[in-house]
């Protein structure tokens, strides 16, 4: 959709510097963009790419000159490049209207203006929010609650129970509310422990391809609002993810992990049952933390087991040097044989 870099600036609150009624009409990096879309700048060693781009229109911090373009000054470019990327896009739709497919239970709750695609099942006592759209081949399990304005893409499964928030958006092939992995072992088997509880997505949350969370045991599995997962993570049952947390693909989390606010988890991390994560902490990618480790506020660690991250850093730089030391060690012993 069209917009004139006056109506961006004044959605972005950025400063507009230059011709305000120029039309912008997509978004594209610097070497790819024509005449009408709309690129960013975060710092003054970009500047040379985003001059030499063919776009009349730009998105720059403070300090970087693009003589002849309409900027769009904002301390935040990246920030205000995503946002201007929606206003200009926008999202294709999941689904349109009511499928004919679409198999519906009779005491299912549908709010005005949902749309379900093709096959679609929806159990009884479910409620669907106003303005949400629930792709081909998804699920949405008995008594489920799903918020407005959702995006469900196809083959999403929902277990019967969970609830959803506003918002929320589900990627393909995420099951969400499957029993958690807990037995309890005696007379020579495992006996299946209670998968009683529910999940309960937060709003505004991104919940990646194939990823899959687990209902609780005999609490619930909660992910907070703002919570970003990438795809293919597993949360396991009972499993507490705080607001604005961001996991990235592969993850793993046993049950009872208590996750706090802002924290950041790198690709193939994994975490034992009942560690704690407190706010604002970091987590390297293919980092292991051992069950019921506490990682403290602010801090970062990697590697496995984790370690405060200048601890890893030199006993890898050690690591690298081990075959240099093991020869210098195997001379030194020829040397003392000799003797």
């Amino acid at each position: 959709m069209k917009r004139t870099a006056k109506e961006l600036a004044e959605s972005l609150a950025a400063t507009l510097e230059g011709d305000g009624s120029l039309e912008v009409a997509g978004v594209a990096s610097p070497e790819r963009a024509g005449a009408r879309d709309l690129i960013y700048v975060e710092r003054a060693k970009h500047a040379a790419r985003a001059a030499a781009s063919a776009a009349l229109c730009a998105i720059a911090g403070e300090g970087v000159a693009l003589p002849g373009k309409t900027v769009l000054r904002t301390p935040h470019p990246k920030v205000a490049f995503a946002k201007a990327a929606e206003l200009l896009l926008g999202r294709p739709p999941i689904a349109t209207g009511i499928h004919a497919t679409a198999i519906v239970a009779p005491l299912a709750r549908i709010s005005p203006g949902v749309s379900i695609g093709p096959y679609v099942v929806i159990g009884e006592d479910a409620h669907v929010g106003a303005g949400t759209q629930i792709g081909a081949h998804s699920v949405i399990g008995p008594g489920c609650w799903v918020g407005e304005n959702c995006r469900i893409h196809p083959r999403v499964t929902l277990y019967a129970g969970v609830r959803v928030g506003h918002r929320v958006e589900i990627h393909s092939g995420a099951v969400i509310g499957a029993d958690g992995f807990g037995y309890a072992p005696g007379e020579g088997k495992y006996w299946k422990f209670p998968q009683a509880g529910i999940v309960e997505i937060g709003d505004d949350v991104e919940i990646g391809a194939n990823t899959t969370i687990d209902r609780g045991s005999l609490d619930d599995t909660r992910i907070a609002e703002g919570v970003k997962l990438d795809n293919l993570v597993h949360i396991g049952h009972n499993c507490q993810v705080g607001a604005h947390t961001v996991i990235a693909a592969q993850a793993g989390l046993s049950g009872s992990c208590t996750f706090g606010k802002h924290i950041v988890v790198g690709g193939q991390a994994g975490f034992g049952e009942r560690c704690k994560l407190e706010d604002n902490s970091v987590i390297g990618g293919q980092s292991g933390i051992l069950g019921g480790k506490t990682i403290r506020t602010g801090e970062t660690v990697w590697g496995t087991p984790a370690r405060p991250l200048e601890k890893f850093k030199e006993l890898y730089a050690w690591y690298g040097q081990l075959p240099a030391l093991a020869a210098r060690i195997k001379e030194l012993e020829a040397k003392l044989g000799a003797k």
